[in-house]
């Protein structure tokens, strides 16, 4: 009798499933890819935005500042008037180089030698020029930090492109700040000398500029006697700088 022999099937093997390509850790590098895109895109936006704000405030002047509009929401109102450097009384403009940037003309944004001198002092002497100060009252925000700084960095090169040395001074000389609430050189004649830019003497400019690095604790109507000697400082430096030619790049 022949033996049966039972056949054993044999087990078969499981092939591992495929990974599908949409998910897990085949999808990140699309998703990087896309984000980077997207970065990449928002850069070329505010850099585009950058560039045009940068051209229209070459022929414009600006409604207002990020700061002009926060003062005005903090006091209510605020005192600006808009008045061409052609305007303003030849003192005024010589004036404010004298007391904050002599070497306004001659430098890209950054007075180098002024910076390696605050360095010596340890910091306690500024080194900030025109065209940075300008860059910062017209685009950020008051205030000392490392993020505003880095901007403003960026940024003074761009102006110095962008805009003429006139440009620069007019800009500065509208939108800085000479009492609480007080913008521009048309508004601080008036409200210290009851005048307008364009009938400033020298005195009266040269006081306006001395009140310039801390105008809410500075009076150019009630000057202290460190005022009335840092105006005649400033009065000497604008002597000297329409004679030397440091005032070429911005004199009508």
């Amino acid at each position: 009798m022949a033996r049966q022999t039972s056949s054993r099937k044999s087990p078969t093997r499981k092939r591992p499933a495929k990974k599908s390509g949409r998910g897990g850790k085949a999808a990140t590098p699309g998703l990087r890819a896309r984000i980077l895109r997207w970065i990449g895109r928002g850069a070329l936006a505010v850099l585009a935005v950058l560039l045009l704000s940068l051209l229209y405030l070459r022929f414009f002047s600006p409604p207002t500042t990020y700061y002009m509009a926060a003062e005005a929401q903090r006091l209510g109102s605020i005192d600006h008037q808009w008045v061409p450097l052609s305007e303003m009384d030849p003192s005024m403009p010589l004036s404010a180089v004298a007391a904050e940037d002599a070497n306004f003309c001659q430098h890209w944004g950054f007075d180098m030698a002024a910076i390696r001198k605050a360095l010596d002092d340890g910091g306690q002497r500024g080194a900030s020029t025109i065209s940075q100060q300008t860059v910062k009252n017209v685009y950020l925000w008051q205030g000392r930090s490392w993020t505003r700084k880095a901007l403003e960095a960026i940024l003074t090169p761009m102006a110095e492109a962008a805009w003429p040395k006139r440009r620069i001074l007019e800009l500065y000389l509208n939108v800085a700040e000479f009492d609480e609430g007080v913008f521009g050189v048309d508004a601080a004649a008036f409200r210290y000398f009851r005048t307008s830019a364009s009938e400033l003497t020298p005195v009266q400019s040269a006081r306006l500029a001395a009140i310039l690095p801390d105008p809410k604790d500075r009076s150019a109507a009630r000057p202290t006697d460190y005022i009335k000697k840092r105006t005649r400082q400033i009065m000497d430096g604008a002597a000297t700088l329409r004679l030397d030619g440091r005032a070429r790049c911005f004199a009508g």
